[in-house]
């Protein structure tokens, strides 16, 4: 398997510097890895980094609480396609998922859908506030809103992803998105045993040294 092929290197900690961005992305690009997740504001700097290497440009929207109204996450997706974002993670409207609301969290993911026309979009559910009922609902939610992936977690929620997300998640979309695993993935075996369970994406800060 070319695990390089599934990896989203991801640098999304609030103290990162322009510095620390462009030698993640260079790091990345020299590994061969699939893409890189940056900050929003960072995504000309990710543009220029990558250049002609074959790698993704993956941003985020509302990161990390989802609260954002959603115009306000549309028209930062807007910005960052036209900054040059190959794709867009959003965190989904989590409260709306725990109240059950279910045609509000479709209508949050179909905003941001119809900002970024022509691009990736991964529905962030941050699984571990939600029951397993949740995290059905939200999934195919967002499926039906026109996501073409769905996510565990941010990393920055009450835990990272698990195993049984992953499985569930897979079920949930059944072959309608792909499922993102992100948050806690550190080790090569973790990263290969989410892609055993259903995972077409693997986000995290580790991608490099599990290839080593």
């Amino acid at each position: 398997m070319d695990l390089a092929r599934y990896i989203e290197q991801t640098l999304l900690r609030p103290e990162a510097t322009p510095a620390d961005v462009e030698a993640h992305c260079l790091r990345a690009a020299d590994h061969g890895l699939f893409g890189v997740c940056v900050a929003s504001r960072f995504v000309p700097l990710a543009r220029r980094a990558v250049a002609s290497r074959g790698v993704r440009v993956v941003t985020v929207v509302a990161f990390p609480f989802g609260a954002s109204p959603p115009d306000v996450k549309a028209a930062e997706a807007r910005r960052a396609v036209a900054d040059g974002a190959d794709e867009v993670d959003m965190v989904m409207a989590i409260g709306d998922a725990l109240a059950d609301d279910f045609d509000a969290v479709e209508a949050d993911v179909r905003a941001v859908r119809d900002a970024t026309a022509g691009r990736v979009l991964k529905v962030i559910l941050e699984t571990g506030y939600l029951s397993e009922a949740r995290i059905d609902a939200a999934a195919r939610a967002s499926v039906r809103a026109g996501a073409d992936f769905v996510k565990t977690s941010t990393g920055f929620g009450p835990r990272g992803a698990s195993v049984a997300d992953v499985e569930r998640l897979s079920r949930a979309v059944d072959g309608r998105a792909g499922v993102k695993a992100s948050g806690g993935i550190r080790t090569r075996e973790a990263a290969l045993e989410m892609i055993r369970a259903g995972a077409t994406r693997i986000g995290t800060s580790s991608g490099v040294e599990m290839l080593g």
